[in-house]
């Protein structure tokens, strides 16, 4: 007597394997990562007015903020501000994604363009990104002041004062470790959500979720690799802030266009199913 459990319509009829929601991601080498600095170097090269307009007034909004921290008697918050800018630096770096797509498809490039592409891209869910960014940074600042009142007192300082203590304490010199420390492992959290999410957002029509995932995704991916763009980042931000932040004016046309041929070589092409 035959059995019906070894029978063929049966074992065919087993659903598909489902695919996964998240786009997949490549392994990104260093290699690949010099390749795309060269690309961002380029690009930058290639279209240099607008990276320079963009970087001119975000080094110009940096000063701004230092000046009234100045003002307000706040000098402790300004090195914790100007470092903050590696936290948001994927995210003010979007208007130069539109100029490295542009160039990549050698499309026409006017300052009509640029704006406008920038102004529609906070109608998407590229909006809800800039608040999770700055949220981060604020979260920053707050951790930051919790750090000076708990090395240095409830006291006031000025700058000058704020620097002998820092340099000349073993209190002040933890506290810079310290204070380092827990600014480099923000910092490192924000890079792994928004270097390949906040591209993507500007690419893609996808909700920002899928996009923080599949950042995060990325950088576990490729950790060595990503480590080595964040240790980059923060050293070409450390020499923006010694020149006084005028070389954000290079810098971080540079990053973004860098970030954007990282996103482009690492995350799979949409399904146009």
């Amino acid at each position: 007597m035959s059995s019906n459990l070894d029978s063929p319509t049966e074992t065919s009829k087993q659903p598909p394997p489902r695919r996964s929601q998240f786009p997949d991601v490549h392994t990104f080498t260093v290699n690949d990562l010099l390749d795309a600095f060269a690309s961002g170097l380029q690009d930058f090269r290639g279209a240099p007015r607008f990276g320079l307009f963009f970087g001119c007034i975000y080094a110009i909004g940096g000063w701004v903020l230092i000046l009234l921290l100045l003002r307000f008697d706040l000098p402790y918050l300004v090195y914790p501000l100007a470092a903050g800018f590696a936290l948001i630096a994927p995210f003010i770096a979007s208007g130069f994604y539109v100029v490295s797509q542009h160039l990549e498809t050698d499309a026409p490039l006017t300052w009509t363009i640029v704006f406008g592409t920038v102004k529609t891209m906070f109608s998407r869910d590229l909006g809800w990104m800039a608040l999770v960014t700055g949220f981060s940074f604020f979260f920053w600042m707050d951790i930051a002041a919790l750090l000076s009142f708990g090395f240095l007192g409830f006291q006031i300082f000025t700058f000058a004062d704020l620097i002998h203590m820092i340099f000349n304490t073993p209190r002040g010199v933890v506290f810079l470790l310290v204070g380092n420390l827990a600014g480099a492992a923000i910092a490192f959290g924000v890079f792994s959500y928004s270097v390949i999410s906040i591209p993507m957002l500007f690419h893609r029509d996808i909700d920002f979720v899928t996009a923080m995932v599949t950042s995060v995704k990325f950088v576990l991916h490729n950790r060595i690799t990503m480590a080595i763009y964040c240790l980059l980042i923060a050293v070409l931000i450390a020499l923006s802030l010694l020149s006084g932040l005028i070389g954000l004016v290079i810098t971080l046309p540079i990053l973004g266009h860098t970030t954007w041929h990282i996103y482009r070589r690492g995350v799979a092409e949409a399904d146009p199913g």
